[in-house]
């Protein structure tokens, strides 16, 4: 009794570690993004900031990444991001990204629509404006994940 408390003592020692251990490693994330995009580049290095690992991919045909993905049109913006299988459109929040991974809901992504001054990577000054991260689905069903007030 005594030797399979002791291999289970250390069964769950190295799966604390290795939990640990991932929490640790950095999120990989592929990003595809326009060759003339500033604001693109602001944001990979937000996610960077934020412990994350960039793929930086730079493409002429954004048009086809947004097809392939499955992003709607609703929720396009400059740059698509793949991570862990979800699809994130625009400039979402680091924060929001690991809400994502976090609760692995059943959608296929999260967009910011558009380019909202003051969301990561479209800072200017101060100037924040309002704007939703909205999830969405391969139905086209739209909710809002995160609702940020601006200053």
């Amino acid at each position: 009794m005594r030797a399979i408390q002791i291999v289970l003592g250390i069964f769950i020692a190295a799966f604390s570690f290795a939990a640990a251990y991932a929490e640790d490693k950095p999120v990989e994330v592929t990003v595809y993004r326009s060759p003339t995009c500033g604001c693109c580049g602001k944001w990979i290095d937000h996610l960077k900031q934020n412990h994350f690992s960039v793929k930086d991919n730079i493409t002429d045909d954004m048009e086809a990444i947004k097809a392939r993905y499955g992003v709607p049109k609703e929720m396009a913006s400059c740059h698509t991001a793949i991570v862990d299988g979800y699809v994130v459109e625009g400039h979402v929040p680091a924060a929001d990204i690991m809400k994502l991974l976090k609760t692995k809901p059943k959608l296929t992504g999260l967009a910011v629509p558009g380019m909202v001054t003051g969301s990561p990577g479209m800072e200017m000054g101060g100037r924040v404006d309002p704007y939703d991260v909205v999830s969405f689905d391969k139905e086209k069903h739209f909710e809002v994940f995160n609702h940020y007030s601006g200053k």
